[in-house]
């Protein structure tokens, strides 16, 4: 589930933040071969076993050696692995699982829900307990299972699958003019110059979340220069996008999500730009079910450089489970 290709070898490449796969096996442990064809130095998993998160799993680029996932007692047991980091910091190819009477699974019965955005919806720099904010790589502290939509999701019994990317906008990046989301959507790992793009028909979510703005709202890093934000640029490239989004999921149900990093005028200017994109859609789709809208409370976030920690992912996700359960009925 998620974003992912059989590469040229017949490896399982997982893509996109929290791209999962399942599997039982019998006895009290498997062998997980893993490797990083992006050649990146390294790269996170993360799993669950029966039906429990256990952690993070470190993939050395340089290294052979598998990561064996050990279970308390004998028996069969239930695996999920997850990407715990985003499409940009490089796909982690699954070579091989090795285990006794090992059986691949489909994806739980359930609805579907996409996650489309940011560095918030990538679980980006919400992790710290490894690897302390300020240290390391920026893909040390992503946690791509506790950010809020998978929370969402395992809470409601649907499925997830996340397109994000950190610092994207709906027409500019936190300190430049761009990649957008929409130039970076329809392209299998989110690269605006990968030719490859993304097989839509592979999933049919019945709720598409979008939830972009922080960034276009950004006063950006300080050395680009950056003109001032652009309520119209902002408000018909949210609605084109929007539009595509439909147009690869004519039967999904559009939520518009606010962003809790912001407040004041800045919160303001941003949900009177969704309220504008959820009449310009709804006008253009009148016979389709409206755009909801949903608006977080302003928070102060605990992770790293000013984004949500794990707990306040949790927070978010209690805030939204509602929300999601109307649009699921």
């Amino acid at each position: 589930m998620g974003r992912t290709l059989l590469n040229g070898g017949q490896q399982l490449e997982l893509i996109s933040s929290a791209a999962h796969v399942g599997f039982q096996f019998e006895g009290r442990e498997c062998q997980v071969f893993a490797a990083l064809p992006g050649g990146q130095g390294h790269n996170y998993l993360q799993y669950e076993l029966d039906g429990v998160y256990q952690k993070r799993l470190r993939v050395e680029g340089s290294s052979t050696a598998p990561l064996t996932i050990t279970a308390p007692t004998a028996g069969r047991h239930t695996v999920w692995i997850y990407k715990a980091t985003e499409a940009h910091t490089g796909p982690i190819a699954i070579q091989k699982i090795t285990a006794p009477r090992i059986k691949s699974l489909p994806p739980p019965a359930g609805p579907l829900i996409e996650f489309i955005g940011n560095s918030i919806t990538c679980g980006a720099a919400a992790d710290a307990s490894e690897v302390p904010c300020g240290t390391g790589e920026y893909h040390d502290q992503h946690n791509a299972y506790q950010a809020y939509g998978p929370r969402v999701a395992r809470a409601l019994h649907a499925n997830f699958l996340l397109s994000s990317v950190s610092g994207i906008g709906a027409y500019r990046t936190w300190n430049n003019t761009g990649p957008s989301m929409p130039q970076v959507y329809e392209k299998v790992d989110f690269q605006e110059k990968n030719p490859q793009r993304w097989d839509f028909t592979t999933y049919k979510p019945a709720v598409v979340s979008i939830a972009l703005g922080t960034n276009d709202l950004s006063n950006g890093d300080g050395k680009t220069p950056r003109l001032p934000f652009d309520s119209t640029t902002f408000v018909n490239t949210y609605t084109q996008f929007v539009q595509l989004v439909k147009t690869n999921y004519p039967q999904a149900r559009i939520a518009l999500l606010s962003s809790p990093m912001l407040n004041g005028k800045t919160r303001t200017t941003l949900q009177n730009c969704l309220t504008a994109i959820k009449a310009k859609t709804d006008a253009a789709y009148p016979s389709a079910s409206p755009v909801a809208l949903f608006f977080f409370e302003p928070m102060q976030p605990r992770g790293c450089n000013g984004h949500p920690s794990v707990e306040d992912h949790s927070l978010l996700a209690q805030q939204l489970e509602p929300f999601f359960k109307k649009l699921l009925l």
